[in-house]
Order: C-alpha cells, then sequence, then structure tokens
C-alpha cells in the first residue's frame, strides 16, 4: 500500500537561496538548464533540486510542528541546493521506490537523501555519493527485560520489529529471524507504544531520537546492544547522472572540510561526532 496516493511536496528554502536564485535568473536565456555557479546540472524542475525522501525517518528526516521537513539530510543536501544556486524541495515516497531506483527512473526527483545505506543490490539501481555516516543497529528492548542480544531474542521466541526495505530487515533475516515489519518508522514507533513488539531493531541514531523526544518511549525502553555493521550511508542519484553526482559528492566533501558536516552532526545525532568522514571513499 502507498503511503499516499498523491505525493506532498515541501519546499524547503536554504539561508541565501533567494539571493543565489534570483542571481542564477538574472543571467542570459542562453538555454543551459544548469542553475547558479555556471553548473551544466540538469534538474527535474528548474531552479529546484527535487529530493525523495521517506518520512518520518529522524533525526534525518522528520517533520517539526509548523509541518516543515527538517533533519540531518536535509541539511546536507541544503548545501548542494545551495551551491548550485538554486532550493531544495523535498517529496514523500514509500522507501521502497527509492531503494530500487524506480522514484529516480521516473523523474520523481533528481537525488535521494533517506537515511540510506550503501549495498551492493542498491548499487545495481544506483550511483550512491561518497559515503556521509556509519551504520550502527541498535537492539531496543523493554525496560525489566533480561534481553540482551538477538541470540536471546532467538531464545525467548520473542517478537522482533523491524522496519521494511532496510538492512536492519536485511540483518534480521541472516540471523534466521522472521521478524514483524513495518512499513515505515512512524509505524514502529506505534508499535512500540501499544506494546505490539517486544523488541525492536533500527538504526541507531534514529532510535536515540525517539528516546530524546518521546516520553513514552525513553520510559519503557531501552537500548541493550549495537551493532556496528561496518556499513556507511550515502546519498543517491539516478544511475548515469555523472554530473549532478559529482556536484553532491563536491559539496559533501566541503562539508566535511569546513565544519558544517560535524556542526550538523551535532545538532541533529546530540553529540560531537567521534570522526568526520574524509570523502575518499566511493560510495558507486
Amino acid at each position: 500500500m502507498a503511503r499516499r496516493s498523491k505525493l506532498t511536496r515541501l519546499a524547503l528554502l536554504p539561508a541565501a537561496a533567494l539571493a543565489l536564485t534570483a542571481a542564477a535568473c538574472g543571467g542570459d536565456d542562453s538555454g543551459d538548464t544548469g542553475q547558479g555557479n555556471g553548473s551544466n546540472v540538469e534538474m527535474v524542475n528548474d531552479g529546484v533540486l527535487t529530493t525523495c525522501t521517506s518520512l518520518p525517518y529522524p533525526p534525518f528526516q522528520s517533520q517539526d510542528q509548523s509541518g516543515k521537513v527538517v533533519g540531518f539530510d536535509v541539511d546536507m543536501i541544503d548545501e548542494v541546493a545551495k551551491d548550485l544556486g538554486v532550493k531544495q524541495e523535498i517529496i514523500d515516497v514509500d522507501f521502497a521506490q527509492i531503494k530500487n531506483g524506480a522514484a529516480l527512473n521516473a523523474r520523481k526527483c533528481d537525488v535521494a537523501a533517506a537515511g540510506m545505506t550503501i549495498t551492493e543490490e542498491r548499487k545495481q539501481n544506483l550511483d550512491f555519493t561518497v559515503p556521509y555516516f556509519d551504520e550502527t543497529l541498535a537492539l531496543v528492548v523493554q525496560k525489566g527485560s533480561d534481553v540482551k542480544s538477538l541470540d536471546d531474542v532467538k531464545s525467548q521466541n520473542l517478537t522482533l520489529g523491524v522496519q521494511a526495505d532496510t538492512t536492519s530487515l536485511d540483518y534480521a533475516e541472516s540471523e534466521g529471524f522472521s521478524p514483524q515489519v513495518f512499513r515505515h518508522a512512524g509505524l514502529q514507533v506505534q508499535a512500540m507504544q501499544a506494546n505490539q513488539v517486544d523488541v525492536v531493531l533500527q538504526d541507531l541514531p534514529t532510535v536515540l531520537d525517539w528516546l530524546k523526544n518521546k516520553e513514552d518511549i525513553a520510559k519503557g525502553w531501552e537500548v541493550v546492544d549495537k551493532i556496528n555493521t561496518g556499513d556507511q550511508y550515502g546519498y543517491a542519484v539516478k544511475k548515469g547522472n555523472t554530473e549532478l553526482l559529482n556536484q553532491v559528492n563536491e559539496s559533501l566533501k566541503q562539508a566535511f572540510k569546513d565544519g558544517t558536516w560535524a556542526k550538523s552532526y551535532e545538532e541533529w545525532i546530540g553529540e560531537a561526532p567521534e570522526k568526520t568522514p574524509t570523502g575518499t571513499e566511493s560510495g558507486s
């Protein structure tokens, strides 16, 4: 079942983007589809960098009380939009359409930013940027439980809840589980609040956001194990869109270098990063 029958467009205008967009529009009418800084990057919609994401997935992307989409990924793609001299516009689609490349191939968006792990399977459908975030999974249990690991979950025949189409699901299945699957993280939270699952496996930053911002989750649940998978997150573009991929990589590397990435990390993750990505790893 689709998340919505109609895509919701949520425009986000980064700081100074109005001025940059005005400057870009003030040039000649040469027919160049690039926007700002002499870029030749073609975009689905002129003057807009359209981003596909899957809501809610805090702290990478979620809606604040005003309905504006905010988060770590939003900040990073704002940097790309700023460098292109355009504004970022975000659309919410089912994560399955993101990871299999369908949304990008259908020209629903230019870039995918959804706290997405780089995997060999996904590389068949997407071109990934340099990695920007290390993946750690969190095992979350109800307080008072004697569960300390997935082995305990299995031995006690407990219900494990995971998000659909994610590496958490892949990991759980690789460990021999047939977990209860939720279409997005918001439904996973609802199941926790209703005590419909005994244990949850989810990306650590998302779990930390739950514990920070959802009082009932923080009161009743706790992290008992952290699983470092060795994988990393990346943003993605349509396969073969080299010009945009190069621009996203350039903007990310600058954010790593000038402290923008670290500042955003601290704001959204809640602590200073232990290390900053180098930008030398390849996502594709």
